[in-house]
């Protein structure tokens, strides 16, 4: 999930031999077949020209998925993947950081994509900001990445919109995760993966309820904590808006837990964020205010700013 990536790089390296001999990059092993453009004779095998004509982009392939049909370049895969892996994204933050800025190519990508209803695309108000573009995979967009293996085995997919405060959460956070992954990358960091708050709180509370009447005990809550890599901290297990887990260059396995803090946090909640040992970020305009409630609780933590 590193910025500024290839799409073909988050696919595996399994393909139809009708596809690879199209020279367009690998795609997932289920029976793809690439489709051609025109023959005009004026074209790159197994490719088709932009509106403009000024460059060639990927034809799309075929898939057969439960007797569906779908015709997909890898770019929309890839697309599909950063989707379900933080579950809504926001239109412009899809733009600037999967196609560098260039709307023609996402906005076509994505036409494609909204037709054949693998992604959804909606307009979610938010009672600060305002309305903004959200996109989010459909069952049908969730089911295919599974079918084809598109994602890696390790890193979980999401799908379907949550309510509009939790939609508007979950997009905001790829803008965190991408500060925090050009850092771990910038640090030799590899093969990054996402863990956002429900799947690892998901995970505690399954561990928790197994102990059964002794799940409110402070040792079963330390031992379910540290299985997790986290804290104890007042009594509760504190979780992260999410984790990026990743590979050190000595070939180890590291985590980061990042939080992303707002101007509405009362000094309790960020105290309790501090203590569990969380990488604090926040947006630009909610900072300072931020930082005078650590000064107040004498508290001492980096806020970045988005």
């Amino acid at each position: 999930m590193s910025r500024g990536y290839q799409p073909e790089d988050q696919l595996d390296p399994r393909v139809s031999s009708e596809a690879r001999g199209a020279g367009t990059g690998d795609l997932p092993n289920t029976g793809a077949v690439r489709e051609q453009g025109p023959a005009d004779g004026l074209q790159l095998p197994g490719r088709e020209p932009d509106r403009q004509g000024t460059r060639t982009v990927e034809a799309r392939a075929v898939y057969e998925i439960r007797g569906r049909t779908y015709r997909l370049r890898n770019s929309e895969i890839a697309t599909m993947v950063e989707l379900g892996t933080f579950r809504a994204l926001g239109k412009k933050d899809l733009a600037e950081f999967v196609y560098g800025g260039s709307d023609d190519r996402m906005r076509r990508d994505l036409e494609n994509l909204v037709r054949q209803g693998l992604v959804e695309m909606k307009s979610i108000p938010h009672e600060e900001t305002g309305s903004r573009q959200l996109l989010t995979l459909t069952k049908n967009g969730h089911r295919f990445l599974t079918q084809t293996q598109s994602a890696s085995k390790a890193q979980a997919l999401h799908y379907g919109f949550a309510k509009p405060r939790e939609a508007h959460h979950d997009a905001d956070l790829y803008r965190l995760y991408q500060k925090a992954a050009a850092k771990i990358e910038g640090q030799g960091g590899r093969n990054l993966r996402v863990v956002l708050d429900y799947e690892l709180k998901k995970r505690v509370y399954h561990d928790l309820a197994k102990l059964g009447p002794d799940r409110s005990s402070a040792e079963s809550k330390r031992t379910v904590a540290e299985r997790h890599g986290l804290q104890v901290v007042r009594g509760k297990i504190p979780l992260p808006d999410v984790r990026i887990e990743y590979d050190t260059p000595d070939g180890e396995r590291a985590r980061v837990d990042l939080e992303l803090a707002t101007g509405h946090y009362r000094g309790r909640n960020l105290s309790e964020k501090v203590r569990a040992g969380f990488s604090l970020y926040a947006r630009a305009e909610d900072v300072s205010k931020l930082r005078r409630v650590l000064d107040q609780r004498e508290l001492t933590a980096e806020i970045l700013s988005l």
